[in-house]
């Protein structure tokens, strides 16, 4: 997969609707008033809005986080992600949090990014102190028009070229594969997922939305000012028509993933 150069402005223009997700997924973590986590990864913590949030709940621990892009760092770093924390530039494939032994690892939509990544569950978990987390949430709705219409736009004759080798960016697994996976580490597991109907406001919202995340990678390689403006004029034509405007705004469904297993 094209590694995406990311935009931390474009991302952060849904801040509010990319976080709920991770709200819901930390409502499920194992609660202890009397002994809260004291050391916290943020894996794939991008601009540090779910950095944030992670200070918000638990304000007393030590929170790391982890992201391979220099522009999302940057911007996590700042008053508008978590200043408070501590940041790693690495990539979640090869990083190891056992040397952190943390009591939760976070990972708020980072996997669907890593082809495999099933075999890191195993290595997170094992990380872990006796009673610490793993939680992550990941999307689900590659079967969705905004993802369908684009794979079919970089597979068509015009695009081809030079977008065709990009494939599906389809990673995830089935709820019940997580389960499994989550399991078979000894882990007390919770699956479950959720659809969102989200109302977005504006003009061609579903265009502004994948800009921040699945359309990184076709942007990357297109380094054409005048490419990327056709590319985003075909693309923005079938998301006006599977995703029409109504009286209040654009309504964009959303299925998400969630995952929390915790060692005994």
């Amino acid at each position: 997969m094209t590694t995406p150069h990311w935009d931390p402005e474009q991302y952060l223009r849904f801040a509010d609707e990319r976080t709920r997700p991770l709200h819901d997924l930390l409502a499920r973590v194992p609660a202890d008033p009397l002994s809260p986590p004291t050391t916290i990864l943020d894996i794939g913590c991008g601009p540090g809005n779910s950095t944030a949030v992670l200070r918000e709940r638990w304000p007393a621990a030590k929170i790391t986080g982890i992201d391979n892009s220099p522009e999302m760092l940057t911007t996590a770093r700042t008053d508008g992600g978590e200043p408070t924390a501590d940041y790693l530039l690495a990539d979640a494939r090869d990083y190891d949090p056992a040397p952190a032994a943390p009591d939760l690892i976070v990972s708020n939509a980072l996997l669907h990014w890593i082809d495999g990544h099933l075999a890191l569950l195993p290595r997170w978990t094992a990380a872990l102190r006796p009673g610490g987390s793993l939680a992550f949430q990941v999307p689900g709705n590659f079967d969705a028009p905004s993802h369908t219409l684009l794979l079919e736009l970089t597979r068509s004759a015009r695009w081809f070229d030079r977008l065709g080798h990009l494939g599906s960016t389809a990673a995830v697994h089935h709820p019940a594969t997580y389960l499994d996976a989550l399991a078979a580490t000894g882990c007390a597991v919770d699956v479950w997922e959720t659809t969102y109907s989200t109302l977005l406001p504006g003009p061609d919202p579903v265009l502004a939305w994948a800009q921040g995340t699945a359309l990184r990678p076709v942007l990357t390689l297109l380094t054409d000012p005048a490419d990327r403006e056709r590319f985003l004029a075909d693309y923005r034509a079938l998301l006006r028509e599977a995703y029409p405007a109504g009286p209040y705004g654009t309504v964009f469904p959303f299925r998400r993933i969630f995952a929390v297993a915790t060692r005994p």
